[in-house]
């Protein structure tokens, strides 16, 4: 199979491009908090799949085939002005995803693969730089454009305001990956969102239900919410008696 080139560019202009916006893209991410850098690869609140008329990447700029792709990269893109691109945008890359749900349930979801930096292009084409990886980058890979993570107060903190409401009980989702169990520090999706009044920074208390029916739930953590869909809410779990599995549940604290 013949790898993917971006021959109206020259060389020498190409080479140019990457030295001089790489390094932009670089320190524009490393203004990034640690805990800004997992928000932006947490899976969104969200089970959209690929915008319309969505760009790829086609493959790496190299002269060996390989569909792992990751830091050091420089990347061939789908789409070039002529779809909008331009010079210094920056993409996320995302990739669809099953996540696990309460009781076997499936549903498509969204990996954050990293995100990326347009560094040349022409009408048609595109090549771009890795400014960060949150796993491995794959061949056609879909990219939606870059939002900068809004972080609300407090997420870094483990605090218990208020009473857990049994009687609004949300259940978790498990994180990017397929993932089946997180632990403190680690994102997860709760199958509650907008719709159901949440908003960022609310929190959320966790239990499982390890009895018979009628047995009060056992406490296994607590969350806060990081960002939200109207179906479903990004939080961060700032708290853990055990590992968090999907299915638990999340009763929100008021």
């Amino acid at each position: 199979m013949r790898r993917p080139r971006f021959a109206d560019l020259t060389l020498v202009t190409a080479l140019v491009l990457v030295a001089a916006c790489a390094a932009a893209a670089q320190t524009d991410t490393g203004k990034l908090s640690s805990l800004e850098k997992g928000v932006a690869c947490a899976p969104p609140p969200s089970f959209d799949g690929p915008p319309p008329r969505a760009l790829h990447i086609l493959g790496s700029q190299d002269p060996m085939q390989r569909s792992l792709l990751g830091p050091g990269d420089v990347l061939v893109v789908d789409g070039g002005t002529e779809s909008g691109v331009q010079l210094g945008q920056q993409f996320f890359v995302r990739r669809p995803n099953n996540f696990g749900l309460a009781r076997g349930a499936r549903a498509a979801g969204t990996t954050t693969a990293g995100w990326i930096s347009i560094i040349a292009v022409n009408e048609s084409t595109a090549i771009a730089s890795v400014d960060h990886a949150c796993g491995p980058l794959l061949e056609m890979d879909f990219l939606v454009p870059f939002v900068a993570p809004v972080v609300p107060a407090g997420a870094d903190r483990d605090e218990t305001p208020g009473q857990p409401d049994f009687m609004a009980l949300g259940r978790i989702i498990t994180g990017g990956g397929d993932r089946v169990a997180t632990g403190p520090g680690d994102f997860v999706l709760i199958d509650q969102g907008s719709d159901q009044g949440v908003i960022p920074g609310a929190r959320f208390a966790l239990f499982r239900d390890v009895g018979p029916k009628g047995t009060p739930l056992a406490s296994v953590g607590e969350a806060i919410v990081i960002s939200t869909g109207t179906s479903m809410s990004l939080t961060r779990i700032t708290r853990a008696r055990d590992a968090v599995y999907g299915g638990d549940y999340a009763a929100p604290r008021k």
